[in-house]
């Protein structure tokens, strides 16, 4: 049974067919919301979430663009959404440049060649290294590099302006170098590659 035969069975009423669907996209979308807050427990929660959202709405699926695609953008909102309660519920909601600032001096010197990046990193490494990032670091790297969101699209889902998310998004990959470099590993990557913007 295809994508497109599963939401057609889901919407005459099997909602047996939802399992199918969960079956096919439930680990894309768990790696997503995994990369997006770096806690397995939470993640794994957030992909439950999405899919029950995905069920709610499966009847609004007009077949646009592709099943996953629309499946991604409802887990991205559901972890956006979870953030900003979890903010919510905290106070106030920190700004991206709360979430990531450590008091470091960046100390870095831009358009600098960095010989040490050029050979491949590891998949594992780079992983790694995406954990440690802070969380809003984390998102917008995630959003921008791996996931594909451009810029405009990124600031309207964390409802900020395009130059703040321009500036986490080097912020990131400054921090990912500066992790990266610290990796006993010998591999490694020029990061600049992944930049899609």
């Amino acid at each position: 049974m295809t994508d497109q035969q599963a939401i057609t069975a889901v919407k005459t009423g099997d909602t047996g067919a939802f399992d199918l669907l969960y079956q096919l996209h439930k680990r894309r979308v768990f790696s997503l919301c995994m990369r997006m807050v770096g806690d397995f427990g939470l993640a794994e929660d957030l992909t439950q979430d999405a899919f029950l959202m995905a069920f709610r709405r499966i009847n609004s699926f007009r077949g646009d663009s592709a099943f996953s695609t629309w499946l991604h953008r409802i887990a991205v909102n559901t972890v956006l959404m979870h953030l900003r309660q979890k903010n919510s519920r905290g106070g106030t909601q920190p700004s991206l440049d709360d979430l990531t600032a450590d008091g470091e001096p960046s100390g870095e010197v831009f358009g600098k060649e960095d010989l040490r990046l050029s050979r491949a990193i590891d998949r594992l490494s780079l992983v790694h290294a995406i954990e440690q990032l802070p969380p809003g670091y984390r998102m917008i790297f995630v959003l921008h590099d791996i996931e594909g969101y451009d810029h405009a699209e990124i600031a309207g889902l964390l409802g900020c302006s395009v130059g703040n998310t321009k500036s986490q998004l080097h912020k990131a990959r400054l921090r990912l170098r500066k992790v990266l470099q610290g990796e006993k590993h010998s591999a490694s990557i020029d990061l600049m590659d992944l930049k899609a913007a």
